[in-house]
């Protein structure tokens, strides 16, 4: 392994989203070019021989990011995909094969990019650029997915946490709306000060006023003494308001004045107080509706929208379920000192086909309860609680009416309500019955020598698809974390000369010892000073060709 340091900033690289990159020298030309590129940005490389202890390399060097540039279906490199997974490493893979099935197999095997030979350099090293400072967002925010939807929201957080503008983040309940005001804070010239939280839901009326502005003594039954409000202890800082939207009226036009004026008055006290405070509002229903039923006053919620953030339910980002299991599962494994034996991929279908009505909240209980009580085994389909082995993919969400259903016309709002369910919920039956429908007359897909959705051959380990028992998607399971790599499978094909079987022989020797040339040698039955001639041979070759591994060479990647 070689590890250089970081070069002096270039590019416009924040230094600050500079991390290691891991590059594995499967394919040295490809390899050398990128490692050179990413120095010249500022990057810190490290470079690995295929020949060296891999992982062992890769437990010291911590990167964030390992680029495969070669052997991308060798039985190593998927053993090596699939732990660092649990690492949340991404990997990067250079391709020879510009196929889509190919590039399916890979994404499911666990590659985070790949990229056809022969790779534009300058392009890898953007989208390298890009995932590291999205790698230093994610820390920042606690967020955790690769969708689009996340992606975009990591973004809009970057934008808009320099400035003091107010904010508003809408999103159901259990998405992770505070996460997003602590990492707009945390990011924003304020980052030092103080962030105070207040759920202004949980807060009687009687005083929530109190606890906002703050009371002078006396001023009312039980105020012994001067009380600083939230928005004194929040001065020079960020004051996050969850629930907003179930602020009562009276208060609504106070808080639009602080806002305005940037002082607040205590109860019982004629002194204003200026302060400077951003303030941060969270909302789980759209505020929009809130105004439209005359609960929220319009020019409060014009003066809070001013820089928005919408947070995606998790039925909208499905392909981050898998990501947030393997996070809960490293946190509640070492929490309850539980052993994780893996997810079967039916349990993990159905997992990612519920529509979680409480978000990443839900997930969260969910698999700790699961890692709690299947111990000692894999997590099967049985393991999940009925009322999601059973939702069928169904998603009945709430219909709210709105201002239908108040003042004397409640009774035909009513009415209409239940009307306005009973059609949604057909509406989702018929789509539900047209997709089985679809699924049960789709015809099966022509067997081909690679891609096909079926169980791959041994030694290949850990590439076997299953389809889960409800048919919704190919869904893989979860492999339990720190699985003992494959012995290395070497393929003799016709045609092969001797000095091409010896040349493979060592290669698998070198890496069953992880490079440990003695070891190596006792194994091939030669004596070292043998094996030193033959790898000084080997010297200046692609020493990781296409013959390594389980695979033949058409299935190479």
């Amino acid at each position: 392994m070689r590890a250089r340091p970081t070069a002096a900033r270039r590019g416009g690289m924040d230094a600050a989203a500079a991390g290691v990159v891991a590059i594995l020298m499967t394919d040295v030309e490809p390899a050398v070019r990128l490692n050179a590129a990413l120095e010249a940005q500022g990057v810190q490389t490290v470079t690995i021989s295929p020949m060296d202890d891999v992982r062992g390399d890769l437990r010291r060097a911590r990167p964030l990011v390992l680029v495969l540039t070669g052997a991308l279906l060798d039985s190593a490199n998927v053993a090596l995909v699939r732990q660092l997974l649990w690492d949340n490493v991404a990997v990067i893979g250079f391709t020879d094969v510009n196929d889509p099935l190919m590039l399916e197999r890979l994404r499911e095997i666990g590659y985070a990019e790949t990229w056809s030979k022969p790779v534009v350099i300058d392009d890898v090293v953007d989208s390298i650029r890009r995932r590291l400072e999205r790698y230093m967002l994610a820390a920042d925010t606690g967020l955790v997915g690769e969708s689009a939807a996340i992606r975009e929201v990591l973004v809009k957080i970057e934008q808009i946490a320099p400035v003091t503008s107010t904010v508003l983040i809408e999103g159901e309940s259990g998405t992770g709306k505070e996460l997003v005001a602590r990492a707009v804070h945390r990011l924003s010239p304020r980052r030092g000060k103080p962030f105070i939280a207040v759920n202004v839901g949980a807060l009687p009326e009687t005083l929530l006023e109190s606890e906002l502005f703050g009371h002078e003594k006396g001023s009312f039954t039980g105020a012994a003494e001067r009380r600083l409000g939230r928005f004194e202890l929040a001065d020079t800082g960020t004051l996050f308001l969850d629930e907003i939207g179930e602020i009562p009226p009276t208060t609504q036009v106070k808080l639009l004045r602080v806002l305005e004026e940037r002082e607040v008055t205590r109860v019982g006290g004629v002194q204003t107080i200026p302060v400077d405070v951003r303030v941060v509002a969270a909302t789980n229903r759209p505020l929009r509706e809130h105004v439209d039923e005359g609960a929220f006053r319009a020019d409060l919620f014009y003066r809070l929208n001013v820089l928005s953030v919408y947070l995606p339910p998790l039925r909208e980002r499905r392909e981050d379920i898998p990501l947030l299991v393997r996070k809960f599962v490293t946190e509640f494994s070492a929490m309850h000192d539980r052993e994780f034996f893996g997810i079967s991929g039916d349990a993990l279908g159905l997992l990612v086909e519920y529509p979680w009505p409480g978000n990443v909240r839900e997930l969260r209980n969910l698999v700790e309860s699961m890692v709690v009580l299947a111990h000692g085994r894999e997590i099967v389909a049985d393991d999940i609680p009925r009322a999601i082995r059973d939702s069928g993919g169904r998603r009945l969400l709430p219909v709210h009416v709105g201002p239908l259903v108040q003042g004397s016309e409640r009774a035909q709002g009513r009415e209409l309500e239940f009307i306005v369910r009973s059609l949604v919920e057909l509406k989702l039956q018929v789509e539900e019955l047209r997709r089985r429908m679809d699924v049960e007359t789709r015809p099966a897909p022509q067997p081909s020598w690679v891609g096909d959705v079926r169980p791959v051959p041994a030694p290949v380990a850990g590439l076997t698809e299953i389809l889960p028992s409800n048919g919704y998607s190919m869904v893989r399971g979860i492999e339990p974390r720190d699985e003992a790599p494959p012995a290395t499978v070497i393929t003799l094909g016709p045609g092969m000369t001797m000095a091409e079987i010896e040349r493979v022989a060592i290669r698998a020797a070198l890496r069953d010892t992880a490079g440990n040339r003695r070891k190596a040698a006792e194994m091939l039955g030669i004596g070292e000073r043998t094996l030193y001639r033959k790898l000084r041979e080997y010297e200046g070759e692609d020493f990781a060709g296409p013959e390594d591994g389980g695979d033949d060479g058409r299935d190479e990647a």
